[in-house]
């Protein structure tokens, strides 16, 4: 009886129910990606897909290929073995079918390539910069918005309010859903990785060198990752959290930190500033027309 439950429970952890991913982490027993919240993962989520099939059918293949020949070529059939060893269609097959697949498999990966390296007009800016361990948060393109993310003590965790064992963190970084958010990462000492399987972002942080990326969050909801680069002791005590809330939220969010939108240099907006005529030089038809004045 005893044996009969575990090989039920077996069976079981590897049925689609078992298989069904959470929103924002990865369950126990899951199988697959997590679910996609963001255009970059559903690109990613496709492309996987694609892959699997094409993987599943050419396993199949080889397998049916190798079970005819042993049956059929099986030394009891075959007392006399054959003496031919080329075969000029097939030796032609077998270098244009594989040929064929990775162009195939080449086209759709660098179209996503380019969709994920890309990043459109940028509605946010969050720089995030890794540090031995824990991680740093600076929405550029407001004043005084910034902060450190520590995880939650294990034993303060509180999973009534959606926390989660090494997942959750005392400052969850709040953006708002569908819009596009630029990604600058870097780090202050060791390499590290910001990625969030949800949003299908990771990039890695490298000290002196200010990396980018972008995600656009489709669906409200709580969103984990983690460091995904060994960078010491604490490494596996990185969590990343995310909270994707309407733009209403998001803006009562950003008041409530002190958090002020920048306002662009007034020499900036004014055309004869010193510093657009340097970016743009024109030419002063007054004074080529009257040099000595």
């Amino acid at each position: 009886m005893k044996l009969f439950k575990c090989l039920l429970s077996a069976i079981l952890s590897f049925s689609p129910i078992s298989a069904m991913a959470q929103d924002g982490y990865a369950g126990s027993w899951q199988l697959g990606l997590q679910n996609p919240v963001s255009p970059i993962l559903r690109e990613i989520y496709d492309f996987h897909t694609m892959l699997v099939w094409i993987i599943a059918i050419i396993t199949l293949v080889v397998t049916a290929l190798l079970l005819y020949a042993a049956v059929k070529y099986r030394r009891r059939k075959n007392p006399d073995p054959a003496t031919f060893a080329h075969n000029t269609l097939i030796e032609v097959l077998w270098t244009i079918v594989p040929v064929v697949i990775l162009i195939v498999i080449a086209i759709p990966s660098f179209r996503l390539l380019y969709f994920e390296d890309r990043v459109p007009e940028p509605e946010l800016t969050l720089k995030v910069t890794g540090y031995q361990w824990y991680w740093g948060y600076e929405y550029t393109d407001y004043d005084g918005l910034e902060f450190l993310a520590y995880p939650v003590p294990e034993d303060e965790i509180d999973e009534s309010k959606g926390q989660r064992r090494l997942l959750s963190t005392d400052n969850p970084v709040v953006v708002p859903i569908g819009k596009n958010i630029q990604v600058l990462v870097t780090s202050a000492d060791v390499l590290h990785a910001f990625a969030l399987p949800s949003a299908g972002a990771k990039k890695d942080a490298v000290p002196g060198r200010l990396n980018e990326t972008w995600m656009r969050i489709d669906e409200p909801g709580t969103y984990f990752g983690q460091c995904s680069e060994i960078c010491g002791t604490g490494h596996a005590y990185m969590p990343i959290e995310f909270k994707a809330v309407p733009e209403v939220e998001f803006n009562a969010w950003v008041a409530s930190k002190g958090g002020t939108a920048k306002v662009l240099n007034s020499e900036t907006e004014n055309p004869d500033s010193i510093e657009n005529k340097l970016d743009n030089p024109k030419v002063d038809e007054d004074n080529i027309a009257n040099p000595g004045v």
